[in-house]
């Protein structure tokens, strides 16, 4: 457990952030009490009836998927891969794997080849759990002919129709020759510090890594949003984001779990779905990405919805536009707070009920969940920006089989390197400013990247923005612009006189403009930067 003392674990525990229980005792805990209340609501596609399952359903999904690793001989300690859509089969699995005391690598469905074969290598995974087609691809047969490269995937198992010659169906054969022996299970269940999660980081700067978390590095992530916005079982949550990577999986379905709420989950983004959703099912709780919320209010103008039951939106991900907190307010007539964080350390900072109307869009808040933050100002910057250094409770335990790597990103008392730069908000939180591998330098200054970003996407003519550095001998970097146009499409002076007029600093300003139909993203919203500067390089 890299970064963490002894001490530091006992104190997360006396302090709260970590517990002796586990999210199948949630599970156990709230089948008991209130064993008819909905868990999760969901549709499989957009059209679909939407499927309720109560607390008793998921508990007994559970117990049954459980007994299907078992018939796969799914050994204490191993992984189970898993890469599907929002399917509502993604939380008994999660909780069966614990049941067992194997180990869950969730692959996001952006995930390809490439990244496939990286999971399944690192991991020796045995058993894959995805569907046939999904999105014009077909991951059963590419996880096919990764298993003749990677001999430890030894079963591929198809959810609904279409498996290949070689896999196994779901239906037919993973759950039908399930043992039902419920002794097999005695002395299986995951201890809560014990490795549980593999998430392989979004890859903005590079290859991605496999982030290991516990059930207590993800359950001191949920007491921080609890803490924050007073959360409890009336928590009815949604959030577009993908349930085969951390916001979807750990907010949008273990953080209902551990408080007895309901998850809801329409399957695809389709925002007039999710406004249906909210009103019919009363959701408190949404969580996207400032593109995914742009769109929600778009929705709601164009034919409202009754969403009285809404507490709070939470965005992240990205930065939240200015504008976006007063049309959140005006449309939907709730806060927008904003909140920081990573795949290796879950939510870090968030604004707080207490901060300034507009806050949200101004900072990215405080530290939540007895997390740490400290900044590091580089040399001659005006506003202090520097390297953002995190510690605490819901920091990853490590990079699985990379441990190398993150220690490189360790100092000798736990600090952790974000790889982002900020600055001090000035009410005790952080802004985040830019990436250190995210710095245009040009000449010999850095480009405050985020800054100029938020600038810009409020120009009328620019939807979406990504600042990035284009190679050039003379000045090292050369500052370039893409955009997604709203309408007609900007051209390079018309940006250059709005940061001017915004007060941006010569030197920032952009030399190039590259016009796209859609910024690459991870699936967490996060635009590839990389991606992006391979395109234009030339």
């Amino acid at each position: 457990m890299a970064g963490d003392s002894e001490s530091a674990r006992d104190q997360y525990r006396r302090d709260g952030w970590w517990r002796d229980g586990t999210f199948l005792d949630d599970l156990r805990r709230h089948t008991a009490q209130n064993p008819g209340k909905p868990a999760l609501i969901t549709r499989r596609t957009p059209d679909a009836d939407t499927e309720t399952f109560s607390y008793s359903d998921i508990s007994a999904a559970t117990d049954r998927f459980a007994h299907a690793l078992l018939g796969l001989d799914v050994k204490p300690g191993e992984y189970v891969g898993i890469h599907l859509p929002d399917y509502w089969e993604m939380l008994p699995l999660a909780l069966a794997c614990i049941k067992i005391g194997a180990r869950i690598s969730p692959l996001m469905p952006s995930f390809r080849r490439r990244e496939l074969e990286l999971a399944a290598r690192t991991t020796q995974m045995r058993v894959f759990i995805t569907v046939a087609e999904h999105d014009g691809n077909r991951p059963a047969d590419t996880m096919r002919e990764i298993a003749t490269r990677v001999p430890s995937l030894e079963h591929i198992v198809v959810m609904g129709d279409g498996a290949p010659p070689g896999t196994l169906s779901f239906d037919g054969d993973f759950l039908a020759h399930a043992p039902a022996d419920a002794g097999d299970l005695t002395g299986r269940e995951l201890p809560p510090d014990e490795p549980y999660l593999i998430l392989f980081t979004s890859g903005t700067t590079g290859d991605p890594k496999g982030a290991l978390h516990s059930q207590n590095t993800l359950y001191a992530g949920i007491r921080a949003y609890q803490d924050v916005l007073g959360m409890d079982d009336s928590l009815v949550k949604a959030s577009p984001h993908t349930n085969m990577h951390y916001v979807g999986f750990v907010q949008n379905l273990l953080t209902p779990l551990a408080l007895g709420g309901t998850a809801v989950v329409p399957g695809v983004w389709d925002p007039a779905l999710y406004l249906e959703m909210f009103e019919r099912h009363g959701v408190t709780f949404f969580y996207a990405g400032p593109g995914f919320v742009a769109q929600l209010l778009q929705a709601q103008r164009a034919r409202p919805r009754d969403v009285g039951s809404l507490r709070y939106i939470v965005s992240g991900s990205a930065p939240v536009p200015p504008t976006l907190v007063q049309e959140v307010r005006e449309t939907l007539g709730v806060p927008l707070y904003s909140l920081w964080g990573m795949t290796e350390n879950g939510p870090v900072t968030m604004t707080r009920r207490d901060d300034p109307p507009d806050w949200a869009a101004r900072s990215d808040g405080r530290p939540t969940g007895g997390m740490q933050v400290r900044i590091d100002p580089l040399p001659g910057s005006p506003d202090g920006s520097g390297p953002l250094w995190v510690r605490g409770p819901a920091q990853c335990l490590g990079y699985y089989k990379n441990e190398q790597a993150y220690a490189a990103d360790l100092d000798e008392d736990g600090w952790f390197n974000t790889g982002d730069l900020a600055r001090d908000d000035g009410r005790g939180g952080i802004r985040i400013t830019g990436r250190t591998k995210d710095i245009i330098m040009h000449t010999s200054f850095n480009v405050p990247v985020s800054d100029v970003e938020n600038v810009l996407i409020a120009h009328p003519k620019v939807a979406e923005i990504a600042l990035i550095g284009i190679p050039d001998e003379a000045v090292v970097e050369r500052v370039c612009a893409v955009v997604v146009p709203a309408g007609d499409p900007p051209e390079l002076p018309e940006l250059i006189d709005f940061l001017r007029a915004a007060g941006v600093g010569e030197l920032y300003l952009p030399e190039l403009l590259e016009l796209v139909d859609t910024l690459p993203r991870t699936a967490t919203g996060k635009v590839r930067k990389v991606e992006l500067r391979e395109r234009f390089a030339g």
